[in-house]
């Protein structure tokens, strides 16, 4: 286990010595496995002979209520097979919606003390699943693109970027050991 503290004022990052595994697999917004200031919310596409609309959040209601006028609006394009991980934030709160494609999404509990500290979810979320995502400072993030076509990950941040925020672990960190291959279930 190592810990990570950038500042004396900021909590400390632990990661933690888990087996390898997924760890909870999250099929719903309201799964009791959820780790704690993660919320996951469904969110509607409009399809018609075009194509879709698709309304990724009203600022200052629903999910992102709480994000100041000083956040970010932010998009990444991931090619299939791409894995983007683990990073996090000691401050900075995401909301990430898969606008196309599929993602499988791992989260992790870093925060020191914290009564779920190592819990791991995955949440399956894209075209077949419209899930929205909020991440909370502390809890390390990830993404694999799943299927046969790019995906397009649209994220609010409640904070303007600064890298001095943000903490990076490799994708196959020992002490994560989340299983990025297929699972055939």
């Amino acid at each position: 286990m190592s810990e990570t503290q950038l500042a004396p004022d900021l909590p400390i990052i632990e990661t933690p010595a888990n087996s390898k595994g997924l760890g909870a697999i999250i099929r719903s917004k309201n799964s009791p496995d959820l780790i704690p200031g993660v919320a996951v919310s469904d969110y509607t596409l409009w399809p018609d002979d075009r194509g879709y609309f698709l309304e990724v959040a009203r600022l200052g209601s629903g999910p992102v209520a709480g994000f100041p006028a000083a956040s970010q609006v932010s998009c990444a394009l991931s090619y299939p097979g791409t894995i983007k991980a683990f990073h996090f934030h000691l401050h900075q709160t995401d909301f990430w919606v898969t606008a196309q494609g599929m993602l499988q999404v791992a989260l992790v509990d870093l925060r020191a003390g914290s009564p779920t500290f190592g819990l791991r979810n995955t949440i399956y979320t894209g075209a077949l699943r419209p899930l929205s995502v909020v991440i909370p400072p502390g809890v390390g993030h990830g993404y694999k693109v799943i299927g046969e076509s790019a995906a397009l990950l649209v994220y609010i941040t409640n904070r303007i970027y600064n890298p001095e925020d943000e903490g990076r672990i490799a994708y196959n960190d020992p002490g994560i050991a989340y299983d990025w291959e297929i699972q055939y279930k």
